[in-house]
């Protein structure tokens, strides 16, 4: 079944089609007829399932929150304090894609509306098209691993795991992962100043005025943090209330920013419809398929040819995560979580792993596979909005280094498991 899934897919055939395909075909083969009443009961599942509503909420949020406003003040807020610093105009990128990825939890409404502002402020400097790159290509994938996460509402029903306790354990990945970047930026700069140079202009803004313009410009994302995550946290909201709450705020706020049109409406609701069709499409794709190879004993393939490995539950461990790292070479993220995840969940929690950490290694590894060439969503989103003068080799070389951060984020996240254990214990108690 994999084999034929995989040639499917190299073949062009798309995703959804080559995963129910294959069920269906091998299916047949097994169970004969019986297998139409086993795809009722997944369509059943998928439509029924409550919490899989938080995906058009979120998606609406995101669309919504692109077309307000707040990325343009919130863009010049943040350069105002990081212009002079060395690869400050880069810096800022960062710290603004941080704060966005916080706001909306969708991963290519951060990356076009940052790139589009981003890029000429760059480019009007000097600063290496491959740090340009990188920095947006890098910093606009955040979403993935910073909540709130259209990857994470996917995640938590496959594996099995509280969307709440994934959300709130990915904070400290995330903000890890966010340093690191800033800290390679810095070095870089030190190290190399015509790679991002200082904004040496004469300051013209008062420190009051700088004060008053941060203050308003952090405002409306921080109250779309607060109306998800806080929620969240503190026990007020279920993910998809909280991801409703998410989407009405969005909605409120571009009215008050002036930007709201019916133009504007339709235009969130269509890209809506679309996003969440292909995400469930594929949902229900990768549960039919998942049906079948467990019914049909691939499961206890599996677990013959790991035992026969003798490797270890670490071993075992290493082994997961290289195969989600080449995967993401060639397949997009929902392809990856609903191929691999439920395959690879008995095996950890049979290794004694925690469900909730083994989810954070996955995000960290999804965040990299949209970096990595030749799929790269990331470069493509980047490709959409960049001038011709930014080459793809200048966007291949930009983001190697940050391929190489988010490896050492991972080994960071294996090697201390609290760092994505300890803030949901202590906020929602999930022990």
């Amino acid at each position: 079944m994999l084999l034929a899934m995989f040639v499917l897919i190299f073949l062009g055939v798309h995703v959804a089609f080559a995963l129910a395909g294959t069920g269906l075909i091998f299916g047949y083969l097994v169970f004969q007829g019986a297998v139409i009443f086993q795809f009722m009961d997944k369509v059943e599942d998928i439509a029924s399932n409550f919490v899989l509503a938080a995906v058009p909420l979120f998606v609406f949020m995101g669309t919504m929150l692109e077309r307000s406003g707040i990325a343009e003040e919130l863009f010049e807020a943040v350069h105002l304090w990081t212009r002079r610093l060395p690869g400050g105009l880069a810096l800022g990128t960062v710290i603004m894609c941080v704060i966005f990825a916080a706001s909306t939890g969708v991963i290519g409404a951060t990356e076009t509306v940052v790139g589009l502002l981003a890029i000429p402020a760059m480019m009007k400097y000097s600063y290496s098209k491959s740090l340009i790159s990188g920095t947006i290509c890098a910093g606009g994938s955040l979403g993935t691993i910073i909540p709130p996460s259209v990857v994470v509402v996917v995640l938590g029903p496959v594996a099995n795991v509280s969307i709440g306790d994934l959300m709130v354990g990915m904070i400290f990945p995330g903000l890890i992962l966010s340093a690191l970047y800033i800290v390679y930026i810095v070095a870089l700069c030190l190290v190399r100043p015509e790679a991002g140079p200082r904004v040496r202009e004469a300051d013209d803004v008062a420190l009051a005025e700088k004060l008053i313009i941060t203050v308003k410009a952090l405002v409306p994302p921080l109250f779309m943090i607060f109306a998800v995550l806080g929620s969240l946290m503190l026990g007020w909201a279920a993910p998809t209330e909280a991801a409703a709450i998410g989407a009405a705020g969005a909605f409120v706020l571009t009215v008050l920013y002036g930007r709201f049109t019916l133009q504007t409406f339709w235009q969130a609701l269509m890209k809506t419809i679309v996003v969440t069709s292909m995400i469930m499409f594929i949902l229900l794709a990768g549960s039919l398929f998942t049906g079948v190879f467990v019914a049909a004993g691939g499961m206890g393939v599996m677990r013959g040819l790991i035992n026969a490995l003798e490797i270890g539950p670490w071993g075992l461990l290493a082994v997961f995560l290289a195969l989600v790292f080449i995967a993401g070479f060639f397949l997009e993220w929902i392809s990856i979580l609903l191929i691999f995840v439920p395959l690879f969940m008995p095996f950890v929690l049979q290794g004694g792993f925690d469900p909730v950490w083994f989810c954070m290694l996955i995000l960290v590894m999804i965040q990299t596979s949209y970096l990595t060439p030749p799929m790269a969503p990331a470069i493509f989103y980047l490709r959409g909005v960049a001038p011709d003068s930014i080459t793809l080799m200048d966007m291949y070389r930009g983001v190697v280094p940050f391929i190489v951060i988010q490896i050492i984020t991972l080994g960071i996240v294996i090697a201390f498991p609290q760092t994505a254990l300890w803030l949901p214990e202590q906020v929602l108690g999930f022990r």
